[in-house]
């Protein structure tokens, strides 16, 4: 029978204009030419909101005199429901462990600016700028699909994991319950789970997950970017800061959950020093596995990182894009399987290799969590015919 508490309503809100007022908007060379008003992004990660890639139409935002005098509103987050057929997305990519994945929601109201699920908005007809963080969708079904789904007669469990596109863990989250629910389909399927975060609110959960934890059924990464929060806030603006970070860890490994701690991303020039500290903090907090993913600036997320990094570190803005090139092959960007994750070149390998020797020096990854799938049970749908005997 499924126990899953009946879902809340799911809320619309009037969304934001697209546009802008011209007259406060500010021309930055060679990026994508329109920075949206503070006031009116106050609190987002990008600094502009231009047009998917897929749309027939730019829209371009000036003033022509008639509207100088009105103000337009900040964006709000506003929440849609995603009517979803499927919740289970496979892939066959050789860079990732996990050929299957869960993604709550689209959208993610973190608001990092270097976000690479940014460019999938496109797909919605949405902006991979400010209506990535403030155009959100939920999937309010996902729970009543993922229980269905692993009852199909052809199902063969494999790790499930969830947090790869965009947060599970995000502010929408606490009203919404959808990662959580979740969970409870899968603990009670006994279906082994793999959860990516940034946010503190994980640890709300810590009671499934370690239930799960024990029968070898979850484990828990969260990815800490920088332990300076004036840089995390700017980076990550809604995102928990560092410090909560580092405690949702130290929660989860005092409760028994295998935790990972994610140095992602390491961006050349602006927190790539940090990678030692960031490992000895996770350490201390209990933290038995690392891992690092070096930036990646696939597609629209190339134009909003260089347009955030000259609004906010101007002096910084040449080296770090030098950097960035020398590790792509003279690219902003190479989606090539097997070095995207990485990079190549002398200073990825430097990168590389003090991330292997604090790793070595801390014990980290001496020894790797694998989870299992020997509990797994498929659901029983409610309208399933009982056996006679």
């Amino acid at each position: 029978m499924n126990t899953a508490p009946r879902r809340p309503p799911v809320e619309e809100l009037p969304s934001a204009p697209a546009g802008g007022k011209g007259g406060r908007y500010q021309e930055v060379s060679d990026l994508l030419g329109v920075v949206v008003e503070h006031e009116r992004r106050r609190g987002r990660g990008a600094q502009s909101n231009a047009v998917g890639r897929y749309e027939p139409l730019a829209r371009i935002a000036f003033d022509d005199g008639w509207r100088s005098l009105d103000e337009l509103p900040p964006f709000k987050t506003t929440v849609q429901a995603d009517a979803t057929r499927k919740i289970i997305t496979r892939n066959d990519s050789p860079d990732i462990g996990f050929d299957r994945s869960i993604n709550p929601y689209r959208g993610c109201e973190h608001g990092c600016v270097y976000c690479f699920a940014r460019p999938t908005h496109a797909y919605l007809g949405l902006s991979p700028g400010l209506d990535f963080e403030s155009k959100l969708f939920v999937k309010p079904d996902a729970p009543e699909l993922l229980e269905k789904e692993l009852a199909a007669p052809t199902y063969q469990p494999k790790v499930i994991a969830i947090g790869t596109n965009t947060d599970p863990y995000q502010p929408i989250e606490r009203k919404y319950g959808v990662m959580r629910r979740i969970l409870e389909v899968l603990e009670r399927a006994g279906h082994p789970v793999g959860i990516v975060t940034k946010s503190a609110l994980v640890t709300r959960d810590i009671d499934i997950l370690a239930r799960m934890a024990e029968r070898k059924l979850a484990k828990v990464a969260l990815s800490v970017t920088t332990l300076d929060p004036e840089l995390a806030r700017t980076m990550e603006p809604r995102a928990a800061t560092p410090m909560r970070r580092l405690e949702a860890l130290r929660r989860l490994s005092e409760a028994g959950v295998p935790t990972t701690v994610m140095v992602a991303p390491v961006i050349p020039a602006l927190n790539d020093s940090e990678i030692e500290r960031i490992l000895e903090a996770a350490q201390v907090a209990g933290v038995r596995e690392a891992g690092y993913v070096l930036l990646r600036l696939p597609l629209e997320v190339r134009d909003l990182f260089r347009e955030w990094l000259m609004a906010n570190y101007p002096d910084r803005y040449r080296h770090v894009m030098k950097l960035v090139r020398d590790t792509r092959d003279g690219k902003d960007y190479d989606s090539q399987w097997g070095t995207r994750m990485k990079g190549t070149g002398p200073y990825a390998w430097m990168l590389g290799r003090r991330f292997e020797v604090a790793c070595e020096r801390l014990g980290l990854n001496v020894a790797r969590t694998t989870l299992t799938t020997q509990h797994f049970r498929k659901p029983k749908p409610n309208d399933a015919q009982l056996s006679l005997f």
